[in-house]
């Protein structure tokens, strides 16, 4: 069972999620874009083609009820009341059968006999629309749809005419077909798509490049952020537009304003420091001088106090430098470490496990604050191991690195991992120490918004691990 001891949104703080893509400023002002695009290109495209079909239906009718004309003063009666005359409208369509186009003359009154009709519809009939459905208007002319010969869908101007002052009245039909019509404007129809659709496209990738070269400088400030934050700056520098330029000089002047106010927490806390080593160390002094049971016991508690003082000042120094321009390579630290360790414990054996691409990280940090915390969990994992202890360096995520540090002691249970970094929690009373080795490791990971976790340990004892922040400049695989 693993116990992180760290809050959740130190957690969160610690390991950033990374935003997503729809999130992003650039998607947002591309997408609305695109669909203002879009939509505008549909608006246009629908009146384009509500207009064309307008004309095209408007000029369509035209030509037939032109023709309707034409065929009217193109007949006429004899003495016998016989419809006669040999209409020519000027179109070869009125030649050919089936062709949809057709024209016809029929009696309309009694004393009229006879009927004339397009070659393209020879004796075949069509059914004309009951006047209910389709009525004729005050000079006798009316329109409707029908269907043809050939199944198309045809457009009838109609009218009836007396053609002598004897009222010899005829019908005159004239038929276009209206399918061609609707096939042009669907034709029209398909290339106005196709080619909008080319332009549409155009017109968002052009206005999707314009505008993320425009968003470029956001890019450029990231980018002079991140080099002030892992130390290959320590000003954003670069030519910015002048819409950012104030941001930059405002950011310039709150990192001039924070390494000042570091400059100074640094100053108080060493001064802090040196007035407290003297009455800390006179207490000690007089604790040896005095010796016996209560010399024992103050020389205890000074160094107890000695040790919460000095576990104090390190919090304040870590959290003035929090934020600030710090850097430590991790591997001569582990290295010396260990070092250090197998000399203090010739009966423990160390192992470590660091290849050659994890040796080159680099701790954003304070070196001092590294050795204190991994220093700290060896020295524990020295003195409860029984004779092995190792550890590990691995990377963590893209801006992070871990360490872990095992023995084969008798670690801890679940309840105890939870109580471990209490200040001043010790489970071994015979151990040497004041219980604040955890306790400064928990708070110095947290500071740098790190995480620490303990479990069990696949070799037996205590499983150890941190996480800390890596500088972006030194990559791990």
């Amino acid at each position: 069972m693993t116990d992180e001891l760290q809050p959740e949104a130190d957690r969160t703080a610690a390991a950033p999620e990374r935003p997503r893509f729809t999130e992003s400023l650039t998607f947002r002002v591309v997408s609305l874009s695109s669909v203002w695009v879009i939509a505008a290109f549909l608006v246009v495209a629908g009146l384009i083609s509500s207009l064309y079909e307008r004309t095209a239906q408007s000029g369509f009718e035209a030509v037939v009820r032109a023709q309707l004309y034409n065929l009217i003063n193109s007949v006429t009666v004899d003495e016998t009341g016989t419809l006669s005359g040999v209409p020519n409208l000027g179109d070869l369509r009125y030649s050919q059968p089936l062709s949809g186009w057709y024209w016809e003359v029929i009696p309309a009154s009694n004393n009229t006999e006879g009927r004339l009709a397009s070659f393209s519809l020879g004796p075949r009939k069509i059914n004309s629309q009951p006047t209910e459905l389709a009525p004729f208007d005050m000079q006798y002319r009316r329109d409707y749809r029908t269907e043809g010969l050939d199944g198309e869908t045809l457009y009838v101007e109609e009218a009836e005419v007396v053609l002598d002052q004897d009222n010899h009245a005829a019908r005159f039909r004239v038929m276009g077909n209206a399918s061609v019509v609707q096939s042009d404007i669907a034709a029209f129809d398909r290339k106005m798509a196709l080619y909008l659709g080319f332009f549409g496209l155009g017109s968002i990738v052009i206005n999707a490049l314009a505008i993320l070269y425009g968003l470029r400088p956001l890019s450029s400030v990231r980018q002079a952020l991140g080099d002030v934050r892992t130390g290959r700056s320590e000003r954003l520098k670069g030519s910015f537009p002048a819409e950012i330029r104030p941001l930059a000089v405002e950011m310039n002047a709150l990192i001039d304003s924070n390494r000042r106010i570091v400059e100074r927490a640094r100053t108080q806390v060493g001064n802090l420091a040196h007035s407290l080593k003297t009455p800390v160390a006179v207490l000690l002094n007089e604790a040896s001088a005095i010796g016996g049971e209560k010399g024992r016991i103050v020389g205890e508690q000074g160094e107890i106090m000695r040790r919460q003082v000095q576990h104090y000042l390190d919090r304040a120094r870590v959290a003035a430098t929090d934020g600030t321009i710090a850097r430590a390579p991790v591997g001569p630290v582990l290295e010396r470490l260990l070092k250090v360790m197998r000399r203090l414990n010739p009966a423990i054996d160390f192992e470590d496990h660091v290849d050659g691409d994890a040796a080159s990280t680099v701790f954003a940090g304070e070196q001092q604050d590294l050795e204190e915390t991994i220093g700290n969990l060896l020295e524990n994992a020295a003195k409860y191991g029984r004779g092995r202890v190792v550890l590990r360096l691995r990377p963590a995520g893209a801006e992070s690195f871990g360490i872990t540090v095992e023995d084969d002691g008798p670690g801890l249970s679940d309840v105890e991992m939870a109580e471990a970094t209490k200040r001043g929690r010790r489970f071994d009373e015979r151990a040497t120490g004041s219980g604040l080795g955890l306790s400064i490791v928990a708070d110095t990971v947290l500071q740098y918004r790190g995480s620490f976790r303990l479990s069990r340990s696949e070799i037996g004892g205590l499983h150890a691990e941190v996480i800390l922040p890596r500088a972006s400049d030194a990559p791990m695989s």
